[in-house]
């Protein structure tokens, strides 16, 4: 997990999965409470959670697809897609970045051996 840290891709996917969280929590837990319950306090603490993670996670994700240099209409839009699904940032760390975290690092873990 303190692996993840290390690398852009990792922290985009600790970002994705609390952003993930904070949309599931807010869309099938705290919005019931409001609307069937009239209890609108979960929204107001997760609200605002959720917004800056969902900001955070599109800021990190075009950082990221700069640094890669990921063509926007292949991946990007996926990744910045999926932050507005619930579970879809679970899905796309799944198939989109954890592979591309893992084919980044062979190389280097190739060269270190050789070295």
């Amino acid at each position: 997990m303190l692996n993840l840290f290390k690398t852009p891709i990792g922290r985009l996917r600790i970002i994705g999965f609390l952003e993930g969280i904070s949309l599931i929590l807010l869309v099938f837990v705290a919005m019931p409470f409001k609307y069937l319950g009239g209890q609108p306090m979960l929204v107001k603490l997760i609200g605002p959670v959720h917004g800056l993670l969902f900001t955070l996670f599109v800021f990190t994700t075009l950082s990221v697809g700069v640094a890669y240099r990921w063509k926007f209409s292949e991946t990007s839009w996926k990744v910045l897609l999926a932050c507005i699904v619930p579970f879809g940032t679970f899905y796309i760390d799944r198939t989109i970045l954890k592979p591309q975290e893992a084919i980044l690092k062979e190389p280097a873990d190739v060269d270190a051996k050789c070295h």
